[in-house]
């Protein structure tokens, strides 16, 4: 167990109707504030910068978006030539990330939508590539990740952004839509929240080698104008053949 900064707010379910109720009522746009093309960009298009530094050095091939959200990764993977499978509970961000996918002309075949609760759905294969992005099922943080580190194939990447402890302001869901903090304190809720270190530890060294581990502060612009600060966990390993 690790004690949080905010253990005595209420804990959240992370439960379906949790992230139907979420996405519902996203704000529409989010947007790196660090970035000048992204006031130009649309809305949530702008994939994690971490994704964009990590797929940068890798050869296209499958991958698996656990927690797609909106499908912000998704899309922009497969619009790169990547086969992708956007796995999220909500069918509200599933539906979302489908007409994302239309609107950005990505080429027939190079997604599947899957709604799945990532505590107990199995995909059945493994992949090149395994991204999640502030995804939060209904499960403890560390155990999720755990989950996913079966679905990397041999020679493969793996990608996590998380949310680390020291939050100024939330990120909310998948693409940082600014909702689901805990009520009034700027914060995710506690157990959304993991460490550099948490993540590290369950890396076994014979089987993956980190070639990233960071925190790090990262703003963005909010549909209101203001800055919010995210406090980002990010992880990136390959699994050794």
């Amino acid at each position: 167990m690790h004690d949080h900064p905010h253990d005595d707010v209420p804990t959240h379910s992370f439960d379906r109707q949790y992230w139907e109720q979420h996405w519902e009522q996203a704000p529409s746009e989010v947007t790196p504030a660090a970035t000048p093309a992204a006031e130009a960009a649309v809305a949530g298009s702008v994939p994690n910068p971490y994704l964009v530094r990590a797929a940068a050095a890798l050869a296209p091939g499958t991958a698996l978006d656990a927690g797609c959200g909106t499908g912000a990764e998704a899309v922009w993977l497969a619009g790169r030539g990547w086969h992708v499978t956007g796995a999220d509970i909500s069918d509200t961000a599933l539906a979302q990330a489908a007409e994302r996918a239309v609107g950005q002309a990505v080429p027939g075949g190079r997604i599947s939508w899957i709604q799945a609760d990532l505590v107990s759905w199995e995909p059945g294969r493994r992949f090149d590539l395994v991204i999640t992005n502030y995804a939060h099922p209904a499960m403890p943080q560390l155990a999720f990740y755990e989950r996913i580190l079966d679905w990397v194939a041999p020679g493969g990447t793996l990608l996590i952004v998380g949310h680390g402890t020291g939050h100024e302001a939330h990120g909310g869901g998948h693409e940082a839509a600014l909702t689901g903090s805990d009520e009034g304190s700027g914060h995710p809720p506690a157990e959304a929240t993991v460490t550099l270190g948490d993540i590290q530890r369950i890396l076994d060294p014979e089987d993956w080698a980190i070639q990233v581990a960071q925190e790090q502060d990262r703003t963005l612009t909010g549909p209101d104008g203001r800055a919010h600060v995210l406090a980002d966990v990010v992880v990136q390993a390959t699994r050794r053949p």
